[in-house]
């Protein structure tokens, strides 16, 4: 990103009943925005019951306010409650299956449990949603392989490519 450029707007939201009532401390998600930092200006963080309305009505809101790169925490697994993957299926326009598949390998070189995870990752309007498992141990492991990915997914995703001078302007836009 060039310097005189606006560095990137980041929203993490965690998906935990349990840290929404306040029976546990929101670790992933405190971790999450700390190492999301690196990237860009974490804007805003929130903790929301794994709710499906509630959780589409947030990402829905930050996606209307123009972040850059929605990351979620939690929410991810095979439990009744675990939604985050229908919300954001629901909301994003196009799918990035191979950034999901990507996690769930990493995850899976740590634990055999990594292939359980259901999250997506995808785009909806103009900001990148990334779903990650909900143990802070998996946002850490999974962190590395994002910060090698997102500068260039970011990039590319506000039109700016090295290799396609066009795409600098992209249709519609001046």
């Amino acid at each position: 990103m060039a310097e005189t450029e606006p560095r990137r707007r980041i929203a993490v939201l965690t998906a935990s009943d349990s840290a929404a009532r306040g029976l546990r401390a929101d670790r992933s998600g405190v971790l999450l925005a700390s190492l999301a930092a690196r990237l860009g200006d974490v804007t805003a963080t929130a903790v929301e019951p794994d709710d499906f309305g509630r959780l589409r009505a947030r990402l829905e809101g930050w996606i209307r306010e123009g972040m850059d790169l929605i990351l979620t925490t939690g929410g991810t697994g095979l439990g009744p409650r675990d939604v985050m993957p229908e919300v954001t299926r629901a909301l994003v326009r196009r799918p990035v299956p191979g950034l999901a598949e990507a996690l769930r390998q990493e995850s899976a070189r740590h634990t055999p449990t990594g292939w359980l995870s259901r999250g997506e990752a995808g785009v909806a309007g103009r900001s990148l949603i990334i779903n990650l498992p909900g143990s802070p141990a998996a946002v850490e492991q999974l962190w590395p392989l994002l910060e090698a990915l997102l500068p260039h997914a970011l990039e590319l995703l506000h039109g700016h490519t090295a290799h396609d001078p066009a795409a600098q302007n992209p249709p519609g836009k001046v």
